[in-house]
């Protein structure tokens, strides 16, 4: 049996007096794409800053290919941050507005001191999320919300991360741009070979993009398996509420 390439067990998070994730656990293959999904307090954005290394579990562990991963240095991280990458949820305040695009997208390949010619690798990274190689002189006022959210997708790819975590990363957006930006990913996913685990409330987001999901409720896991099976039959009232609230992707 291949070894997941994402592997949380056990996690738990407090803060004071609150509970905000419960005994949740996971697993990612290389490749799948995973959601993550419940109502606002559920511990969606917990649980992704703790697989993400931004904050420390009170129990549980987190493994990248069998390696123990734990908040730290950056460059006790570099390995970590090489392989995996985050996507904002709000692309007008991802950028540094004095930071031209092209030397905002190439910013991890600085930190993380990945080699190479970091002006082509730019240019690249733009054509990939369907903008002109020429935006990177451009700077980030002069785009669009859904084109910053492109640029940020741009830029949690330079490194060829082979997982992306995404929390929320079209609710900032549209429903048009909305559906444009979740094609892309899932264009992006199918031809890198790129994982995925997209935090979402959103259910119609979550059925377009992913093959798994994991339904949490209270700080706790309450359903989990693939995408179809759940949505068709599912097992929690929790999920049957957030399917009652799916808004549609299709433009009108």
């Amino acid at each position: 049996m291949t070894a997941p390439l994402l592997e949380a067990r056990g996690l738990s998070r407090r803060y004071g007096r609150t509970t905000a994730l419960d005994d949740v656990s996971l697993t990612l293959a290389a490749g799948e794409r995973l959601a993550v999904v419940g109502e606002s307090g559920s511990g969606k954005s917990t649980l992704a800053r703790l697989l993400l290394a931004l904050d420390t579990p009170d129990a549980g562990t987190v493994a990248l290919d069998g390696r123990a991963v734990r908040p730290g240095s950056s460059r006790s991280l570099r390995w970590f941050r090489r392989r995996v990458q985050t996507v904002p949820q709000d692309p007008s305040r991802s950028f540094n507005p004095r930071m031209r695009v092209g030397a905002a997208v190439a910013e991890p390949l600085a930190c993380l001191q990945v080699h190479g010619d970091h002006s082509a690798r730019v240019a690249e990274l733009l054509v990939a999320v369907g903008l002109e190689p020429d935006a990177a002189t451009r700077w980030p006022h002069e785009f669009s919300g859904g084109q910053r959210q492109r640029l940020a997708i741009a830029r949690a790819l330079a490194p060829r991360p082979e997982l992306l975590i995404a929390d929320e990363p079209v609710s900032a957006l549209d429903v048009v741009v909305r559906l444009q930006v979740v094609d892309l990913l899932a264009e992006l996913s199918a031809a890198e070979g790129l994982a995925l685990l997209v935090v979402s409330h959103d259910l119609g987001v979550v059925q377009h993009l992913c093959d798994r999901v994991l339904v949490l409720d209270g700080g706790r896991a309450v359903e989990e398996g693939p995408v179809d099976r759940v949505f068709a039959a599912p097992a929690s009232p929790v999920t049957a509420r957030l399917l009652d609230a799916v808004p549609t992707l299709a433009p009108a």
